[in-house]
């Protein structure tokens, strides 16, 4: 069936008018995009290249289960992951960029790259902190929660720059180990000092008021004196029991023998000095037995002054011991390597990614074009 001239007239122009917006769409969401890909990535670009280097920082003490803790224990280390942390937020902090900053300019360093990836770039914000941002962007550090490896990852528009800075960041990191480790021999050795001092001082307190205590009663130690007394009692008991044996058998044998008041008279000394030499044991103020309590407190004070003082010497013997020991090793596994080409960016790459979301910008621009103008006929 043959249409009109006029309705194929009309048909006409709509139809180019279509074909030049659909046109008009692919360049703008997919060839020009392409060519600026391919201006940017092909000709304007910097070369980025990426230097590694990885290390585990391990101690002596720690133990762990897994199979690289196992293999570290045999050979006398284990892992430190804990500080592994602590090296890992060093590397990342401002202190680690400004010291970075003094020995290779920073600033210089990263101003070497294209408009778009050097520093400060578009913004032009040249503030410290600022820097501090991209110098996280440029530097990374990884921990293998397994492994407990560290791995550090320094980007830099020059290969010798980018492994001059991993270099420099390990120094760094090995330096805080030491410090870590002189700053906790420091503390393990006052602390032990002190406990000693203060053990010595307690020490030579419960000595003198031991000493005070026997100058001012006159004793030494009341139970070894008390066991000679008590002997003393023994023998005059034994003596009076002889006397009176005595005596009994001189009355019955003859009233009137002149042996008789010797013997009681003797009697009555014994139990004079048996009643005397038991007041000294027990029974009075002045008796040993009632400085034996006192004796014994001080004594036992003494004795729980001198075994602490033994015991702060040992530990502080040990603590010399362990601080001549180094409690934290920074154990470099790679060194930083030098990049002999550029790894970023992936120009190639890049530019087929920018190619492929604009075919997929336009495919779905024309669909939803399409099909406003068919709801809106």
């Amino acid at each position: 069936m043959n249409m009109p001239a006029s309705v194929t007239g009309r048909l006409k122009p709509a139809g180019l008018r279509h074909a030049w917006q659909t046109h008009k769409l692919f360049w703008l969401t997919v060839v020009l995009p392409t060519l600026m890909a391919i201006l940017y990535f092909g000709f304007i670009a910097a070369d980025v290249y990426i230097s590694e280097s990885r290390f585990v920082v391990r101690s002596p003490e720690r133990i762990t289960a897994s199979p690289l803790g196992m293999l570290l224990k045999g050979t006398g280390f284990t892992r430190a992951q804990d500080d592994s942390y602590t090296v890992l937020d060093f590397i990342l902090s401002r202190d680690a960029l400004r010291a970075l900053d003094k020995k290779l300019k920073m600033r210089e360093v990263y101003k070497k790259g294209d408009v778009f990836s050097r520093f400060p770039g578009l913004d032009w914000d040249d503030s410290y902190e600022n820097m501090h941002r991209y110098y996280r962007k440029m530097v990374s550090v990884q921990l293998d929660p397994i492994s407990s490896i560290v791995t550090v990852t320094v980007r830099a528009f020059s290969a010798e720059e980018a492994q001059q800075i991993n270099q420099y960041l390990l120094d760094m990191s090995e330096a805080l180990v030491n410090q870590l480790n002189e700053r906790g021999r420091r503390d393990m050795i006052r602390f032990a000092a002190n406990e000693v001092a203060e053990a010595e001082k307690n020490a030579k307190l419960a000595a003198l008021a031991l000493a005070r205590y026997r100058n001012e009663k006159g004793v030494i130690d009341p139970e070894k004196q008390s066991v000679i007394q008590m002997q003393q009692i023994a023998k005059l008991q034994d003596e009076l029991i002889t006397t009176k044996s005595q005596l009994a058998q001189l009355k019955l044998l003859t009233e009137e023998n002149p042996q008789i008041p010797v013997l009681k008279n003797r009697i009555e000394i014994l139990e004079a000095e048996i009643a005397r030499e038991s007041s000294r044991v027990a029974g009075s103020e002045r008796s040993l037995a009632s400085k034996a309590a006192e004796f014994q407190r001080l004594a036992l004070e003494k004795e729980f002054a001198d075994k602490q003082l033994a015991s702060a010497l040992t530990s502080l013997e040990h603590a010399r011991n362990e601080a001549q020991r180094q409690q934290l090793y920074l154990e470099r596994i790679a060194q930083p390597s030098l990049p002999d080409a550029a790894m970023e960016p992936r120009r190639l790459r890049a530019i087929i990614a920018v190619f492929v979301l604009g075919l997929i910008a336009w495919g779905v621009l024309t669909m939803l074009i399409a099909g406003i103008k068919e709801h809106m006929d």
